[in-house]
């Protein structure tokens, strides 16, 4: 208790967290992106830039989904979120002051 008041940690959840920042699906995707693309480059091999920029796609798009983001987790919670609020019904419950307005008696 500090000041007879109770001192809350804003960070608190960062402790649930593998390094205080991945959950473990954002770990196992990281982790297939970054496989995948060092698999491709034994398989493929490197001929010319082009090449390279296709093998090492898929990790870069791994790096980019696990990257942290302000006000959200990362870029993968927030392109789920802007997905479910895009395509998930809403409803919006009136609770106004004047409600009982509409009962003309």
């Amino acid at each position: 208790m500090l000041n007879s008041g109770y001192l809350i940690p804003a960070n608190s959840k960062k402790g649930q967290l593998i390094f205080n920042f991945f959950r473990p699906i954002d770990l196992g995707i990281f982790g297939a992106g970054l496989g995948i693309s060092l698999l491709l480059l034994v398989i493929v091999g490197t001929s010319n830039l082009w090449t390279i920029i296709l093998v090492l796609l898929p990790g870069a798009i791994a790096t980019l989904l696990v990257a942290p983001v302000p006000n959200h987790h990362n870029v993968l919670v927030l392109i789920m979120g802007i997905y479910h609020y895009l395509n998930h019904r809403r409803n919006y419950v009136w609770k106004g002051w004047c409600i009982k307005d509409g009962d003309k008696q």
